[in-house]
């Protein structure tokens, strides 16, 4: 998978993440991001099939690689998983996803958990070979931090057992210390998937409390909080360079470390977060694209 590189190597890399309405509407997306930049589709179960089907078709023309997202516990049966699926890889050439949980208490069908959509064989089966999985350094109000690492080694077992080229993509959060120790804690265990780090772009600090409270990142909202003080402060503008710069630092200098990348969430906007990181080089200015794998 070819992906945009920064301006120097010294410079973290991003993906980002939008809307499929986003994804089909914005008239600011043509050159917004970089060619092959990696762009998700979130998917929070408003969407049609033909709306996501859409969005992927855009992003693939605009010169982007699109990445929707496949929510496990939102499949009604295996017929629509492989409806999906077959609709993603030939009508929009799509192969790579994020397969996520879905956040449902109750499955609206078969599939309970990840592992068995990636058990499916339906991925491989219409070509699409890079593979995304949720990751959760702040842990979830679905299940413990335990659990969280158990399910991580099944899906390392599985890209050992098939080959897939398998990442972690995390939630976001504003406490680089914790994801760092996290990603490391990750390595150490004995999985060895490439980690991307959720953050969130530029956006007031109301905006992001909003989302974290939505999102469920409960440690982000009080550290949030903390941060913010008074309510002059909460309506301030948040920087994410007090959670990338750390973060950067540290993949710079641990070459062991997982982490490959940041996956942006653009709570405050497209436009700001794509200037955001064409400014601190992430993505190259203008013109000035290059390309290399990256894990």
């Amino acid at each position: 998978m070819s992906l945009s590189l920064p301006a120097t190597r010294d410079v973290i890399p991003a993906s980002v993440e939008v809307a499929p309405r986003q994804a089909m509407r914005s008239s600011d997306l043509p050159g917004l991001f970089p060619p092959g930049t990696r762009t998700y589709l979130t998917d929070v179960g408003v969407d049609s099939l033909r709306d996501f089907v859409a969005a992927t078709c855009r992003l693939a023309d605009l010169g982007y690689i699109p990445v929707p997202h496949i929510p496990a516990r939102r499949i009604r049966s295996r017929a629509e998983l492989e409806t999906r699926i077959r609709a993603y890889a030939e009508e929009a050439g799509v192969t790579d996803v994020l397969v996520i949980g879905g956040g449902l208490d109750r499955p609206a069908g078969p599939y309970t958990s990840t592992m068995e959509v990636l058990e499916s064989g339906l991925l491989d089966r219409h070509g699409i070979g890079e593979v995304g999985v949720a990751g959760h350094p702040e842990g979830s109000p679905e299940f413990s931090l335990a659990t969280a690492e158990a399910a991580l080694r099944l899906k390392q077992d599985f890209r050992e057992r098939t080959g897939a080229r398998m990442r972690i993509v995390t939630q976001f959060g504003f406490d680089p210390d914790v994801y760092v120790a996290w990603a490391m804690a990750v390595r150490e265990s004995g999985i060895g998937l490439p980690i991307h780090i959720g953050v969130a772009g530029p956006a007031s600090i109301t905006t992001l409390i909003r989302y974290a409270a939505l999102c469920g990142v409960g440690s982000s909202v009080t550290f949030l909080k903390k941060r913010g003080g008074a309510l002059t402060a909460l309506a301030a503008q948040h920087s994410p360079e007090s959670v990338v710069g750390p973060i950067e630092r540290h993949w710079r200098q641990t070459p062991e470390s997982p982490i490959r990348q940041i996956h942006v969430f653009p709570f405050g906007g497209l436009t700001q977060s794509a200037a955001w990181l064409r400014e601190r080089g992430s993505w190259p200015a203008a013109g000035g694209v290059r390309d290399q794998a990256l894990g």
